[in-house]
């Protein structure tokens, strides 16, 4: 169905001076403007879309993002309005990352990305694409799967036996009650008592990884229907297939009886022992057992190598064939630098992990960027996708940290100097508008020490998740709920002087962007929209009317 009539058939009859729209109704025309949209009370009912107020002729690189999570996009209510009609292109965070999309079987369901993109398609709209490879919200299921250590053939190991057929005294352990060599049946048995616990075979050293197999052949008195009773092998019970998990034993013939287990991880010595119920005794012929070693060798560096080289083809393959070069622009690599880790040559290393697969752990630190940018770039261009208009960004926080900077501009080279194709860098906002004027003075000096750094770079710039919390002179949140109009203004006028510091600090030709990171107010007074409380309706805010004037250059 065309989204522009489905629109059009749900329209909101307005009435001047009233609010807009519903949370699930809004007013929508042919080229997908809600006009206004979503909220037209004072005193900012005649503002246009604020992305219609960037100069396209003065700063035509410049575009207007916003975040989104995929449901809020899918519901078609005031978040999808409200993206569409006054921002350039949308970024969906990490709901378009490996780790929502490939199963630990390595299945990928690109459903819900394939009809968003179809979608964007009709009613024209761009996506920032979300980043290809990351250390967070990965496939890690199907990578574990992948390196996982490889199956071998492995033979038996005879282990301990105890015959006590050739026994005239039970010496062994008794955990509780008691247990003889008796004459049973022709020969010398071991006579199990009710209601004993008794190990039948010990005195052997356990592996906790090996799976163990015991045998020993057992039979009930003859006055007996059956025995049961519960086994337990170095520490862990076994279950058998009888009630409540309890073994059975007849009379009147030998029956062999077959354990298969592993022990306990904190039991080192090896035992197996029947606990024998109170309804009669259980008489045991002979005890053997033996263990299978692990059948399975880590792989080699080579096979993990290659492993990690499918999966990684594996998944740009998937991702652009449903891109269909749709998404132009994407975050190649996210979160890379470890500020906790440095080179011999005073930098930050890349990221790396024990406990989880890392693409670069297997890579290489030097060839990660590179093997990613040559795999993606090869996938985008198999499936339709202009190589003239793809862009790989790399995406880091705490970009205000000197050291961080200055170590991302040294990976980054060295990623360069080895075929990386890397156009620009995206980063990661974390902003806050204090009251106390000392503290708000030197936030605003290191936000412009950072983008004089990042335009030094020569890269493109893109400034995303531009959220600015606001603190009181104390250093305390204010929240959206208890915010003043003051207040409000105040931080408004902050997001104005940082998209007016990014337009005149980063060279026109390198502008690649400001993404919004939420739209309408959360805990703190982040949006651009608040949220009418009777109504529920979204309401534009002052910081609003700071977007259309800094980007229109006043």
């Amino acid at each position: 169905m065309n989204m522009n009539r489905f629109f059009r058939d749900s329209l909101f009859l307005l009435a001047t001076g009233a609010l807009a729209a519903s949370c699930a109704e809004y007013n929508v025309t042919d080229d997908f403007q809600a006009s206004p949209d979503p909220s037209f009370v004072e005193p900012y009912k005649d503002l246009e879309p604020v992305k219609s107020y960037i100069d396209r002729a003065k700063y035509p690189n410049l575009t207007l993002g916003a975040t989104l999570r995929v449901a809020d996009f899918n519901k078609q209510e005031l978040a999808h309005a409200a993206a569409m009609t006054n921002f350039d292109n949308i970024a969906f965070g990490t709901t378009l990352m490996s780790g929502a999309i490939v199963n630990s079987r390595g299945v990928m369901n690109f459903l819900d990305m394939k009809d968003l993109l179809d979608h964007i398609d009709e009613i024209g709209g761009e996506v920032f694409g979300s980043p290809i490879v990351a250390n967070a919200n990965q496939a890690d299921g199907w990578l574990n799967t992948l390196t996982a250590p490889v199956e071998i053939m492995v033979d038996f190991v005879e282990g301990k036996s105890v015959d006590y057929t050739t026994m005239t005294s039970f010496d062994g352990t008794a955990d509780r009650g008691s247990a003889t060599i008796v004459d049973f049946d022709g020969q010398k048995v071991l006579k199990i008592n009710a209601k004993a616990q008794i190990r039948i075979i010990e005195g052997f050293e356990v592996d906790p990884l090996a799976k163990y197999t015991t045998t020993f052949w057992a039979q009930a008195p003859a006055d007996k229907e059956k025995v049961s009773f519960n086994i337990t092998f170095s520490g862990k019970k076994v279950d058998g297939s009888g009630s409540e998990g309890k073994w059975e034993v007849k009379p009147g013939k030998w029956t062999k009886f077959v354990i298969e287990a592993q022990s306990a991880e904190d039991v080192k010595d090896g035992y197996l022992r029947i606990e024998n119920g109170p309804n009669g005794a259980i008489y045991v012929q002979k005890v053997e057992v033996g263990y299978y070693p692990d059948n399975h060798r880590p792989q080699t560096e080579k096979e993990r190598t290659d492993t990690i080289n499918y999966a990684l083809n594996e998944w740009c393959d998937g991702l652009m064939k449903i891109n269909e070069g749709r998404i132009n622009s994407f975050d190649l690599i996210d979160e890379a630098i470890d500020t906790k880790s440095e080179l011999d040559n005073g930098f930050y290393d890349i990221k790396h992990s024990t406990s989880s697969i890392f693409w670069q752990d297997i890579l290489g630190s030097e060839n990660y960027a590179p093997a990613v940018s040559k795999s993606a770039s090869a996938a985008y261009e198999r499936y339709g996708g202009n190589p003239a208009e793809l862009k790989f960004f790399i995406s880091e926080s705490e970009l205000d940290n000197p050291k961080k900077m200055e170590s991302l501009k040294y990976w980054i080279g060295v990623w360069d100097r080895n075929g990386a194709k890397i156009d620009g860098i995206n980063a990661k906002l974390n902003l806050y508008y204090s009251e106390d004027a000392a503290t708000q003075a030197a936030n605003e000096a290191v936000f412009n020490t950072m983008l004089d750094n990042l335009a030094a770079t020569g890269k493109l710039i893109r400034l995303s998740n531009l959220d600015i919390k606001y603190l009181d002179a104390t250093g305390v949140s204010v929240t959206s709920e208890k915010i003043s109009q003051d207040q409000r203004q105040k931080l408004a006028d902050y997001y104005g002087r940082v998209i007016k510091s990014y337009m005149s600090k980063i060279p026109n030709d390198k502008q690649a962007g400001i993404c919004k990171g939420n739209l309408v107010d959360t805990t703190d007074p982040v949006g651009l929209w608040s949220i009418d409380k009777k109504s529920r309706d979204w309401v534009r805010t002052a910081t609003y009317k700071a977007f259309c004037d800094a980007l229109s250059g006043n």
